[in-house]
């Protein structure tokens, strides 16, 4: 989806749903953006967040490990403040349906401590244990994950969960020290598939209309 980013969702730039529910939390204290666009820049800028720096084309592309850009913000920070960073919050664009609730508990668990990382969650609707295949060379398709004992309804297959792009909360010497979310300790939060919503396709982009348009949240980034 070019220009996903700015693209209007109920009346405003879908990035001006993260911005607004960052800038309503006090312990977030800098609310920053990081894009290589100076049209995604102006748009971040009128909606209250910092632009101080435009990223590096080598950290833009499609391919681009999002890691790398949380360590290229750090870097930034800790190269211009003279403050520590207590912790990075990622909001990422992709998922405006997301309550400051939901921000708030990620701090919440961040800062009992013990952790590296929370990530968001939500519930999966497919199960690697029982309706999630995999296919072999041959192509005969087989269960990604076969239990020890079969398993005849989903309910009693292990819990598993999907993964959200609600928020993050990091440690900032984990993002400096490893490459990648799961190679330290990790605890993660729970968001109802209503406020998960990933955008992804014009599908995605759709169902979010939808959803706004039925009043199923509060406006700008308010829970209801």
């Amino acid at each position: 989806m070019p220009g996903k980013n700015i693209r209007p969702l109920a009346g405003k730039p879908l990035i001006a749903w993260a911005i607004e529910a960052a800038r309503k939390i006090e312990r977030i204290t800098r609310v920053i953006v990081s894009t290589d666009s100076e049209e995604i820049a102006q748009v971040a800028r009128e909606y209250g967040a910092e632009v101080p720096f435009i990223r590096p084309e080598k950290l833009a592309r499609d391919d681009s490990p999002e890691w790398l850009v949380w360590r290229h913000a750090l870097d930034y920070l800790e190269n211009t403040d003279s403050k520590d960073v207590d912790g990075l919050v990622t909001i990422p664009t992709t998922a405006p349906l997301r309550w400051t609730e939901d921000i708030e508990n990620c701090l919440d668990e961040y800062e009992k401590g013990d952790v590296d990382i929370i990530i968001t969650v939500t519930e999966a609707h497919r199960s690697p244990y029982f309706n999630m295949v995999t296919q072999d060379e041959k192509g005969y398709s087989g269960l990604v994950i076969s239990p020890e004992n079969r398993v005849i309804r989903r309910q009693d297959a292990p819990p598993v969960f999907d993964m959200t792009t609600v928020a993050y909360v990091v440690r900032p010497q984990f993002v400096h020290e490893k490459n990648g979310l799961f190679e330290g300790r990790m605890k993660s939060v729970y968001v109802p598939p209503e406020r998960a919503l990933d955008i992804d396709t014009q599908l995605d982009f759709n169902i979010a209309e939808c959803l706004l348009g039925i009043g199923n949240r509060g406006q700008n980034g308010n829970n209801p």
